[in-house]
Parts: structure tokens; C-alpha cells; sequence
């Protein structure tokens, strides 16, 4: 791994906190916007290393910064295994996996995976302060829809960035 790819993924775990610190709560939840930018650098820099880097650097961050009571190891439980799943199915879906629609389903998925196993790991290991499926419905859901129309927004941004100033080569983020 190049030191220009570790630039592009701290730059995206740093916008990461960032966007989780000032993002409100919603009845005292607060969607997760680290997945956005582990997902764009996944997208971006799909090598197994990176992703693993990405993901446990993510995980600390979103553990540092959760307002989830008991959420920190939730968190670092939570990321890799999400990002393990989203790498998995972006290679599955390789042909797919680079159009709007494909990173649209891709973030969607991976954020409904992401609430699942965050709140599977805190039911089982602190508890949950209220029903799973409310707090699903409640957090995880709108979640997904915020985070699939932040990387409808922000990926073909990424991708021309990318490509002007030639950060990674071209042939790891063509269509």
C-alpha cells in the first residue's frame, strides 16, 4: 500500500468523524456517516488491505465518537465485519458495482448490515435501550437512506477527483 493510498483513506476517515461529530441525533440516535466514507474508500481502493485498514481505523473512530451508551465495542465489532460483507458483495457484483445504481444497492446494503450487526453485538454484550426493531426502524433505516444518497452525491465527485489528479491509477476505479 502507497502512502497516496493511506493519504485518500485518512482523508476519508477524518471527513468521517467530522460528519459523524456535527450530524444531529435523531430521538437520541445518530446515524452512523463513517459508513459513507469507509464504503467511498472501499469503493475507491478496492484491496483487501486497505479495506482491513479502513475498517478497524473506522471502527475506533465511530467507537471515540459514539453517543450510543455502551456502543464503543459494538462499533469496533460492527465496521470490519461490514466492510468484510460490502467488499464481498462490490467483488460479487463487480460488473455492477461501480454505476450509481450498483453504489447506491452496495451502500444501502451495507448500511442495513452495519445497524444489524451493531445492534445485534449491543443487545448481546450491553443491551438495548429499547425494542430491536423500533431502534432499527428508527436509526438504522433512515441511515441507509441518508447514507445512499450521500454516495449518490459524492461518489462520481470521488471518481473524477481520482482520475484528474491521478491519486490512485485509473484502472482501479474505471466503470
Amino acid at each position: 500500500m502507497n502512502t497516496k493510498k493511506l493519504v485518500v483513506l485518512s482523508l476519508l476517515a477524518g471527513i468521517g468523524v467530522v460528519l459523524h461529530a456535527v450530524m444531529p441525533a435523531f430521538l437520541t440516535i445518530k446515524p452512523d456517516m463513517m459508513l459513507a466514507m469507509m464504503f467511498l474508500g472501499i469503493l475507491l481502493i478496492p484491496e483487501i488491505k486497505s479495506v482491513l485498514l479502513l475498517s478497524i481505523v473506522t471502527g475506533i473512530l465511530s467507537a471515540i465518537t459514539t453517543g450510543f451508551p455502551g456502543g464503543q465495542i459494538p462499533n469496533i465489532i460492527d465496521k470490519p465485519i461490514t466492510a468484510l460483507v460490502f467488499f464481498a458483495l462490490f467483488l460479487a457484483l463487480k460488473k455492477y458495482g461501480k454505476t450509481i445504481f450498483g453504489v447506491a444497492l452496495l451502500t444501502a446494503i451495507g448500511t442495513i448490515i452495519s445497524g444489524t450487526v451493531f445492534l445485534a453485538s449491543a443487545y448481546l454484550l450491553v443491551g438495548l435501550p429499547g425494542p430491536f426493531a423500533a431502534l432499527f426502524g428508527v436509526a438504522v433505516l433512515p441511515a441507509a437512506a441518508l447514507n445512499t444518497i450521500s454516495m449518490i452525491i459524492l461518489y462520481p465527485v470521488a471518481q473524477s477527483i481520482m482520475k484528474r489528479t491521478k491519486i490512485i491509477t485509473t484502472t482501479a476505479i474505471q466503470k
